[in-house]
Formats: structure tokens, sequence, C-alpha cells
């Protein structure tokens, strides 16, 4: 692998591991803060001690503040804000981007307000031969065990395939693979979508559920943001993929998931303002849930998790933003009185079932469905039962010494199994 002008835009956790990844491996590195005083003091200590502490930054590596020296004549830029901050930043960085960059997002979430998934607001802020070129990496993958070198597989999509190529050849290293796919949505719905079934699992882990219960989250949180990438135009195969049930399951399953987190602290009957002010880094989840709910009503996509966890954030649910219920307990039962809502939906008769021919479609096979339409008695009955020249199965007529009526013939068929 030969060594490239890599600028990466954000210092945080997983912006500091890809620079110390990248500058490890023989590329050179701009690593992008926005504060200039925090910018500086990392840059001397080698170290991001807010955000990824216990990893020095490579020689390779150099930390800035000042966006157009951290972006200009680097052919890769890789974006690694919250989203929330990524319209602000890619159109400061546009005039100083070199006409034939490639562009790399590794946010995941969704824009508030627009309800944009990232490659929209990336065609908002680029220029079109930017954006049509740019690529979007997502996977599980933690940012500490990344940075201590430890193998991890990703996904990288695009809509050029000469770009997203250029992308793998030039970021793949021996313990960082990089898989390629053209299902941009896909990739960044499961990005994003993951993070609100994370808290979920938080919430389930937190108030002692088990592994069933989180289980059975996981599972059928993939259906449903299977469910929402399809109704926006995602391959549905993309979600048994890294970027879809492997992010899922590392984040709801992984103690590193700031998500995760989250839901933790809420089941265990925490408020949420707490919670996030304690926080350093980003939950994008929480965000995330807002517009998920808003894209899913819009589209008509059926999300029980996406619902719950909405009404559990924001609309007066316990933890909610501004509930400020004086008993933590009070607090936890009512969080778990809402998903208990959630698994009432889950696993009621009445809840959601699987598409038509999913295997968890299927139920007890009937006997009336395999006998292809020919009628059976209610009882197996013995050959001797049966008169001579008669067809097996068939119903019996009248016979001298065989009682009629329905429970004569049982006890009659019963006699007969008995010799």
């Amino acid at each position: 692998m030969s060594g490239e002008d890599i600028a990466v835009l954000g210092a945080g956790s997983f912006g500091t591991c890809l620079a110390v990844l990248f500058g490890s491996h023989g590329h050179r590195v701009s690593l992008y803060h926005r504060n200039p005083d925090t910018a500086a003091a990392i840059q001397r200590a080698r170290e991001n001690t807010a955000y990824l502490p216990g990893y020095t930054l490579p020689d390779a590596v150099t930390v800035t503040s000042d966006l157009e020296v951290a972006v200009r004549g680097k052919p890769f830029v890789l974006g690694v804000t919250p989203s929330h901050g990524i319209r602000a930043t890619l159109e400061r960085a546009a005039p100083f981007l070199e006409p034939d960059a490639i562009v790399i997002n590794t946010s995941k979430g969704l824009e508030e307000g627009t309800l944009q998934t990232i490659d929209e607001v990336y065609r908002d802020v680029l220029p079109p031969a930017l954006a049509a070129r740019a690529t979007y990496l997502s996977g599980p993958t933690f940012a500490g065990e990344l940075a201590a070198g430890f193998p991890a597989a990703i996904v990288l999509a695009g809509h050029d395939p000469a770009s997203t190529q250029a992308a793998q050849k030039a970021l793949t290293s021996i313990n960082f693979r990089i898989y390629t796919t053209d299902d941009v949505r896909g990739v960044l719905i499961g990005g994003a979508l993951k993070n609100v079934i994370a808290i979920g699992a938080g919430i389930s882990d937190g108030l002692g559920f088990g592994s069933n219960t989180r289980i059975a989250l996981i599972t059928r949180g993939l259906a449903e943001l299977t469910r929402m990438g399809v109704a926006m135009g995602a391959n549905p195969q993309t979600f048994a993929g890294l970027s879809g049930m492997g992010d899922l399951v590392l984040t709801c399953s992984g103690d590193s998931s700031r998500n995760r987190r989250v839901g933790l602290a809420l089941g265990q009957g925490k408020q949420l303002a707490d919670i996030l002010a304690d926080m350093k880094q980003v939950a994008e989840g929480v965000t995330t849930t807002k517009v998920a709910k808003q894209l899913a009503d819009k589209l008509g996509v059926d999300a029980p998790i996406t619902n719950a966890m909405y009404g559990i954030l924001y609309e007066g649910g316990p933890g909610a933003r501004g509930d400020r219920s004086p008993d933590d307990a009070r607090a936890q039962v009512g969080t778990r009185l809402m998903l208990g809502y959630v698994l009432d939906d889950l696993f009621g008769e009445a809840g959601h079932r699987a598409p038509p021919g999913h295997p968890e479609r299927a139920g007890p096979v009937r006997r009336r469905a395999r006998c292809a339409g020919r009628r059976r008695p209610r009882h197996p009955r013995h050959p001797a039962a049966d008169p001579p020249g008669d067809r097996r199965g068939a119903r019996p007529g009248p016979r001298p010494g065989v009682p009629r009526g329905a429970r004569a013939q049982a006890a009659w068929q019963l006699r007969l199994d008995r010799r």
C-alpha cells in the first residue's frame, strides 16, 4: 500500500483512531480540529487525551485547525464529524477541495429538519462531480480497537465504481479489510438506524431483562431497519451484511457503544438530560430517533421499536427531556412499561408479522394443508378397522360389530390400537 495524503475532518474518537490507523500504515494525515487551542494541544502532546487517551499519534499525522490547510491538495478527504455538523463543515471545505478528490463519509445519522440521508446532504453541498464520486464508509468498528490494530472489516459504498475501488485500494490494510458495494442508501440507513435499536437494547439490559430480550430486540430491529431501507430504495440483502446486521449486533451488545450506554442509563432510571451532560461524545441515536420516527410516519413504515424509543426520549416518557421525576425508581418502572409495549407488539398475536414467504411467517403446518384436499378421519385408523377393499383413510361405512358415532368410533379405535 503506497502512502497517500489524507485529510480527516473531525478529531473525535473515531476521527483520531482513523488518523492513528492510516498514519501507522504509511499515509500522511492531516487531522482537523475546529478549536485552535485544542488542535495545538493535541499536536504538542501527540495524543488526544479527551477522546482517545492512551494512543500516540504517529509522526505522519499533523493536527491543524485550518480547514484549508487540512484539505488542500489531498486526494482523499474523510468526513468524521457528527451528522448535525456535516453540512456546515462541507460548505466551508468545498472551496478548498481538489477537483479530483474523493470525499469519504464515515458519519452515521440522518439530518434533523430535512430528514435527508447523508448522501443527499453531500449532493446539496458539494459540486456535482465531487458528490458523484463521494463514498460512504460504515460497519462494525469501535475506535479503540481500530487504534490498537485489532483486525476489523467494514463496507465502502459508492455510486462511482472507479472512485470506490480507488479508495478501497488506498485505505485497506492487513488489519483493516474494506468491502465495496453500490448500495449507498442501504449502507447509510443501516448505520443510522442501528443506533436507535441500540438505545432500546441498552434499556432492556438496564432493566435486567436478560439476553433473550436483547436478542429479540436486535432481531426484530434488523427487520425494522430493513423495512425502512427497502421503502427508501435500498437492497434488502445489504442489511444482512457488515453495515446492517454486523453494525447492529456490535452497537447493541458492545460496552463501547455510546448509544447502548444511553439506554443502559435510562433503564437504570436516570434522566436523559443528565446522561447526555455526562457524555463527552455524541450519541447519534438520540437525534436519529426523532428523524427516524418522522421518516417512518412519512413513508408509512411499521416501526414499533422506533416509535417506543421516540416515546421514551421525546413524548414525556420516563427519562425524557425535561422530565424531572424525583423518584428514579418510578422512572425505571415507567421505562419498563414503555419497553413492555414494544415487547407486546413484537410477540403479541396482534403484533407485527413477517412478510409472506418469510421463514418467520410460517406457523405450525396444519394436517389439512398436507392432505391435498383429501378428507382424512379425525383419528388415525388401524388397518383392522377398515373394511376389505376400502381405500386407506376413507370414511368407513357401516359394518357389523363397529359402533357408530364419533365417540364410539374413537373408543373402538383405541381398543384396536391396544391389541
